[in-house]
């Protein structure tokens, strides 16, 4: 049988760095590869080749057993191949109907009725549920990533690229999705998913294809591989998997949010009357669907997000208690108080992408400097220990961190935040974009600060992370903490449905209870 795609020899250099060398990769009809490999191996500039986003070096592609040039997405596009990438390239304004048919030739005057009902028979054909004419704005991230993926169908796409699909859905709406592929593959689309979890790899996908360091290690069939074998293939040795979870020793209440709540730019609520308790030598988890308001309520702890009424209050281990509402980070800082925020975007708020890991280690440390001088010895010993401790792929300590890999930006910004010992960490998205050993080397981290008496408050994407790593886990939804329950006894069912559960489920059940 002929393969829907064959990639022979591929490879592709940055300046001195070889991103990809010569690798073979072969995608066959009506199938579901999943390719994995660790942060810096190649996974996502290999596919953003076939995207028509890079041009390779050296190599040949085929399509169909035709060798093809793709120098642009119109290129791709052409081919059949549509690539949905983490942040959609949607436009917030129009509808869903809109923006599947933005961009493609026509008339001037549309006809919308009838561009709709093709629309609603191709999701109807495949399984899809969405609102033709809800607007993005007013969607949830898993409807957003159904209007980017019909828009693909629409166009042709017989080829889908889907990189990192359900980093942000619930567990609910990760089972719709993978129906959806099922139903895809059944009609004879290919379909290939960069992931990190492997839970997912195993059950969903027909093959798995693992990258290592840039070349290509091999192609193993599902129904043979198990979590363990495909970590020794990505990371080239036998790999602890599992998460600990020691018991939590001398619990202090260390943090207390009292009815919280916060507004957006646009005056719109974004944390609603939150409350909870954070204790010292424990890993208090936050789940929700993103946007629910974690960032928000991890900010309002740190002073970078302004609140309309509540109040936050830290506990020293030596004096009273201190309050922290509407003060600036600074003020925080001078209290005594010890945060440590990891925020989710790393380059935006954590990191100053053309400053070295030493210079970015120096903004923790350099009002430690007297007379107009930097003391630069210190961040650089720590600098060199994070690299070395998290195996960071860096040319040096001195350079520029946003030439790295969106997962060795992490690691210097989950350790530079670890390194400090903090009192209360709080972390958004540790591993988002790492690799299973990178990931479990930040759970460790973790763990290391909860023995050490830190209160540790940890935003997650994965539940079964959640599930394994934290004491207690909280949820949010629509800016409301609507359930707190115990990680050793809870289920990802329970805390799926706490993700998605709303006010009126609350107003009715009060309802029926007087009734």
């Amino acid at each position: 049988m002929t393969p829907m795609i064959e990639m022979r020899g591929i490879t592709k250099r940055f300046g001195k760095v070889t991103a990809n060398e010569n690798v073979n990769f072969i995608v066959n009809k009506g199938e579901i590869l999943s390719v994995l490999g660790e942060n810096g191996s190649g996974k996502t500039t290999l596919m953003n080749m076939l995207a028509g986003i890079y041009y390779p070096d050296e190599g040949q592609i085929l399509i169909d057993g035709k060798e093809v040039v793709i120098r642009s997405p119109k290129d791709s596009f052409e081919l059949g191949i549509g690539m949905i990438h983490q942040h959609f390239k949607l436009v917030d304004v129009l509808t869903a109907a809109e923006n599947i048919i933005l961009g493609l030739p026509g008339k001037l005057r549309l006809d919308m009725k009838k561009i709709t009902a093709d629309i609603r028979a191709l999701t109807e054909k495949y399984g899809f549920e969405i609102d033709l004419d809800k607007k993005i704005y007013e969607m949830s991230v898993s409807q957003k990533q159904t209007v980017e993926i019909v828009k693909m169908l629409y166009r042709g796409a017989n080829i889908l690229i889907l990189d990192e699909p359900t980093a942000v859905l619930t567990p609910q709406e990760t089972e719709k999705l993978f129906t959806v592929l099922r139903n895809m593959r059944a009609q004879g689309h290919s379909i290939i998913i960069i992931t990190h979890k492997l839970h997912e790899v195993l059950a969903l996908s027909d093959r798995v294809a693992v990258l290592r360091k840039g070349m290509s290690i091999g192609t193993v069939e599902t129904a043979t591989a198990t979590e363990m074998s495909l970590t020794e293939m990505m990371v080239g040795e036998k790999v602890v998997l599992d998460i600990e979870r020691p018991e939590p020793e001398n619990q202090e209440l260390r943090l207390k949010m009292t009815g919280v709540s916060c507004v957006n730019r646009e005056g719109i609520p974004v944390l609603k009357n939150a409350s909870f308790e954070c204790y010292s030598g424990e890993i208090l988890g936050i789940a929700g669907i993103a946007g629910s308001g974690q960032r928000e309520l991890l900010e309002s702890v740190a002073g970078l997000q302004p609140i309309t009424e509540g109040s936050i209050r830290y506990k020293p281990k030596t004096r009273d208690w201190v309050e922290l509402t509407h003060h600036t980070p600074e003020e925080i800082r001078g209290f005594g108080v010890r945060l440590s925020f990891v925020p989710e975007d790393r380059l935006g708020m954590g990191l100053v992408a053309n400053m070295g890991t030493t210079d970015n280690m120096m903004l923790r440390t350099y009002r430690e400097g007297s007379g107009g001088f930097l003391h630069r010895k210190k961040p650089m010993e720590m600098s060199e220990q994070i690299i070395r401790d998290l195996g960071i792929v860096t040319p040096g300590p001195d350079a520029p961190v946003g030439r790295m890999s969106g997962g060795n930006v992490q690691k210097v910004l989950v350790g530079r935040e670890i390194a400090s010992r903090p009192r209360v960490l709080m972390v958004a998205y540790p591993v988002r974009g790492l690799d299973i050993n990178s990931s479990h080397m930040i759970y460790r981290l973790l763990n290391e600060q909860k023995k050490r008496g830190a209160a540790v408050i940890c935003v997650g994407e994965d539940l079964d992370v959640l599930l394994a790593l934290c004491d207690k886990i909280m949820v949010l939804s629509g800016g409301r903490i609507t359930g707190i329950v115990d990680g050793r006894t809870a289920t990802k069912e329970e805390i799926g449905l706490l993700m998605t559960k709303t006010e009126q489920d609350d107003t009715a059940k009060e309802v029926a209870a007087n009734e």
